[in-house]
């Protein structure tokens, strides 16, 4: 059974993360906590992005595909995908310091999924999705408990036209009853078979 759970925004953003200074103008659209037994000790917030877009790529059921794949098609028709002439301009990597740039475990700017890497810390990672209806962040943060890991998983919206809030609202349905839990299984079923125990 999943252990994950939607959770409020004073939980999360209790935590001690750079996101929270480095997203100030973005609002917080959702949050997800999962928590991952055992897994020792070591592990990284990189692994769990790891995991995630492997979960992504292999673990989407039947409906989930279709709605990717409508989604896809959707996007293909009405243009939606396509990268906005001024997304690197926006793009947050533009705001990373060179603090950030040298804790970073990969490089801001780089390709990972279907999103920019903004900044990879050890225990928090920001990527960054840039399109004609969203300007969208993804927010992994890994703590440390007692019987292993809680990961949040934090999603920021940002809106790029009159648009964005229709969009939004239209794909939210789908997104938390469907693909949401859908690839949390998934990513849990990973953490089950490779680390719990």
């Amino acid at each position: 059974m999943s252990q994950a759970m939607r959770v409020d925004s004073a939980e999360f953003e209790a935590l001690r993360l750079r996101t929270h200074e480095f997203l100030s103008d973005v609002p917080l659209h959702d949050i997800w906590r999962l928590r991952l037994l055992g897994g020792g000790p070591g592990h990284t917030v990189r692994d769990m992005v790891t995991m995630f877009v492997d979960a992504e790529s292999t673990g989407v059921n039947p409906v989930s595909r279709a709605l990717f794949a409508l989604r896809r098609m959707m996007g293909r028709a009405f243009g939606w995908d396509r990268e906005t002439p001024n997304a690197r301009t926006l793009s947050y990597v533009n705001r990373v310091t060179t603090e950030d740039r040298a804790r970073s475990l990969e490089a801001p700017g780089s390709k990972r999924g279907f999103w920019t890497v903004v900044y990879t810390f050890e225990r928090e990672a920001l990527g960054e999705v840039i399109n004609r209806t969203v300007h969208a962040f993804l927010l992994f943060a890994l703590e440390p408990a007692a019987d292993g890991y809680i990961l949040y998983w934090a999603v920021y919206v940002k809106p790029v036209s009159r648009f964005t809030p229709f969009y939004m609202a239209l794909i939210d349905p789908f997104r938390r009853l469907i693909i949401y839990p859908t690839l949390i299984r998934r990513l849990e079923e990973v953490w089950r078979r490779e680390w719990e125990g």
